[in-house]
């Protein structure tokens, strides 16, 4: 019997460029490698439709966002009602495939009575009062920070919704506890965020440089940007290389005194791909613990040293495999130490280890199939 499976993401996921649109377009590339005829739902805004993910799902289905002031008068998550369309609802109705709802974001249609007797299933990517929150602490803008803080009140109340889920896919082993908490009587898996490596990539040897990279635009990789320039970064002699898409100006400032330091503004995939391989270390900073973060799993399975804080590894899993610190002077004491230890074929093996099969794709999309065939025997839907 085919399998169908409807999925609504929250904006197109393609490129595979950012957080959860990763794990979106890599949780499709391995449900299509599984047969997974997969009716896609997503929100078009800042990107183009993209012909890729034709290849990928039966079907894809876009959406306008409504987005501006009158989205926002509403009690509900701005980032909720902004993805109400009654388009979305029709096609959901066509038929009686599981549905998978891509983070809270995408959730408005999930207590809709019409719904009642369908398989829903909701991938949980943070712990959003929590991120939006914190968001609002490492914002300077007066306007956003208020906007960010009624986001985040928005969301503690609105999350109630998931108990109409049968299934909460959590991405951290702290978030699964902490919903299952609020949550008793639900089942709570946790599947880690879907990636591109298939196997660990890494290569034994050394380099001289280190590296930090993420989406640089974002509040908070902002912050964790120039806090590394200036209370880590150069305090070294060592190349300093941060990369990752669109920089603001205030990283960019704050690295112009040091030469050693090196901003890469959106870099292609392959050059990306050529830092995260050939950096000597990696530093991973985070100050919100929540999610589990991408750039930690592709450090792993295709770098070499990993430094973090251990906010990073929040319910992550992966403490045996890095070196932690979490001032700025236990940062460059750790640094300066792997800067000059070669990485060894013993180190990939152990990475292997741990990291297969539990952080591969294959894994998470078999064990998502799993749920749906056992939801389906049991004839439990969520009754609303």
């Amino acid at each position: 019997m085919d399998q169908h499976l409807h999925i609504i993401a929250l904006n197109i996921p393609y490129p595979p460029d950012y957080g959860g649109i990763i794990d979106i377009y890599y949780k499709l590339e391995a449900l299509h490698r599984l047969g997974v005829k997969v009716i896609l739902h997503c929100f078009e805004y800042e990107r183009p439709p993209a012909a890729e993910l034709e290849d990928l799902c039966e079907t894809v289905y876009y959406y306008k966002r409504r987005t501006g002031w009158m989205a926002n008068m509403t009690t509900l998550p701005y980032n909720v009602y902004s993805r109400k369309n009654t388009a979305l609802i029709r096609n959901l109705l066509r038929d009686d495939h599981p549905i998978l709802f891509e983070g809270l974001h995408s959730c408005y249609y999930l207590t809709d009575k019409r719904l009642s007797g369908r398989l829903k299933l909701c991938r949980e990517g943070n712990i959003e009062h929590d991120y939006y929150r914190l968001l609002a602490g490492a914002c300077r803008s007066l306007p956003v920070k208020l906007f960010l803080l009624l986001e985040a009140l928005r969301f503690r109340h609105y999350q109630k919704v998931l108990a109409s889920a049968n299934v909460i896919l959590a991405i951290s082993q702290t978030d699964a506890a902490y919903l299952q908490r609020m949550f008793p009587n639900k089942r709570i898996e946790f599947v880690p965020a879907f990636h591109a490596s298939a196997e660990v990539t890494a290569q034994a040897g050394r380099s001289g440089f280190i590296l930090y990279h993420g989406k640089l635009s974002v509040f908070e990789n902002e912050y964790v940007a120039i806090f590394l320039i200036t209370q880590v970064f150069s305090r070294l002699n060592c190349p300093c290389i941060l990369a990752g898409m669109n920089p603001s100006q205030r990283i960019r400032a704050a690295a112009a005194p040091y030469a050693h330091i090196a901003i890469e503004a959106n870099p292609s995939s392959g050059r990306m791909n050529e830092l995260i391989r050939e950096a000597q270390v990696h530093l991973l900073v985070t100050f919100q613990a929540t999610g589990l973060k991408l750039k930690l799993l592709n450090s792993l399975f295709a770098g070499r040293h990993i430094v973090v804080n251990r906010l990073m590894l929040a319910g992550s899993g992966l403490d045996a495999l890095c070196h932690v610190a979490d001032t700025p002077e236990e940062m460059i004491d750790v640094c300066r130490h792997l800067l000059e230890e070669p990485f060894t074929g013993e180190e990939i093996r152990r990475r292997q280890s741990i990291l297969i099969p539990t952080y591969t794709t294959a894994h998470q999309a078999g064990q998502i199939l799993q749920f749906i065939s056992d939801g389906r025997k049991h004839n439990s839907p969520t009754r609303q």
